[in-house]
């Protein structure tokens, strides 16, 4: 199989979470649109990693960059949950300022 069908894939992927990311004003949709991105990335370091079938670099940065998403999100929802818990709500335009609760 050749390259090209799986870079035009991982570029649409990769645009489709850049606009979720830009459109969206819930942090979670943003968070998602996020991840969306880094797997278009992903699927652009596997696609040349096998088309250099000798090398294993691009799965050994895509299992980096998936190490790195996964913790991305865990502290991404974290942070969204405190947020909606001290201003009840997830709309970014609505969080003017940060609070102190000590």
């Amino acid at each position: 199989m050749s390259v090209g069908p799986v870079l035009y894939l991982a570029a649409f992927l990769f645009c489709v979470g850049l606009a979720t990311l830009i459109t969206r004003r819930n942090l979670i949709m943003m968070l998602l649109g996020l991840e969306l991105m880094l797997n278009g990335a992903n699927l652009n370091l596997v696609a040349f990693g096998s088309a250099r079938a000798s090398s294993v670099e691009g799965e050994m940065f895509a299992l980096f960059v998936i190490l790195v998403a996964v913790c991305e999100a865990a502290v991404g929802i974290a942070i969204v949950l405190r947020v909606y818990h001290f201003f009840k709500t997830s709309d970014p335009g609505n969080i003017s300022q940060l609070k102190e609760r000590f």
